[in-house]
């Protein structure tokens, strides 16, 4: 537990800051980083591409634990599922902000007429309540109703993949492996479920990170 606490926990942390420490760089050309010649693409790809990353991390850490034994995949669940969150929501401020220069109508237009930024923006509103509630306190307060809830992280990552196909207009050999690891990941629970139906209370979820 402590090699958890103090080396595995903060080291995850990190490595989950790091892209954007990265990107923060590069926008301010600090250290030699740079962003390109298109700053706000970068900045709104790389924010949506780390975000969709932790995202289906978060659904890998389930497997892990069945395949380990170990409950230590998920004590570091929430970290990615709140990190995933945080990437999204920065990938819409950028794009609302920087791409549509915070002109709220133009983003209006653009959500209405371009269904690949639709899906994105339900894929993000549906991780709002997961983020909220991703404490012990919330997963004690909602009982049963906490598990029906964070099953919407499903939905999401289906969004998400979705989202990032649709904007790829020609070139989608990286969306196909992102479906692809998606699948993998849907059918293996679909696989467990019908297997052996997992059977775990409320209050021993609440006593390790969960998204």
């Amino acid at each position: 537990m402590r090699t958890f606490r103090w080396i595995l926990k903060p080291a995850a942390f990190i490595a989950c800051l790091a892209p954007a420490l990265r990107m923060a760089a590069g926008a301010f050309a600090f250290g030699g980083y740079s962003l390109g010649a298109d700053p706000v693409a970068a900045l709104l790809h790389g924010c949506g591409r780390w975000g969709l990353n932790l995202l289906l991390i978060t659904l890998c850490m389930t497997p892990l634990k069945d395949l380990s034994g170990s409950l230590l995949p998920l004590r570091l669940r929430r970290m990615f599922g709140l990190y995933s969150f945080f990437y999204l929501a920065l990938h819409f401020t950028v794009y609302v902000v920087l791409d549509q220069s915070a002109n709220l109508a133009a983003v209006w237009q653009d959500i209405a007429k371009r269904p690949y930024i639709t899906i994105g923006l339900l894929g993000l509103l549906l991780l709002i309540p997961l983020a909220l509630t991703s404490t012990a306190r919330s997963m004690r307060r909602l009982g049963r109703r906490w598990s029906e809830l964070h099953r919407l992280i499903y939905v999401v990552a289906i969004l998400g993949v979705w989202h990032f196909w649709w904007q790829v207009k020609r070139d989608i050999r990286e969306p196909l492996l992102y479906a692809c690891g998606l699948g993998l990941l849907l059918g293996y629970r679909l696989w467990k479920r019908r297997a052996a139906p997992a059977r775990v209370s409320v209050g021993r979820l609440a006593e390790i990170d969960v998204v």
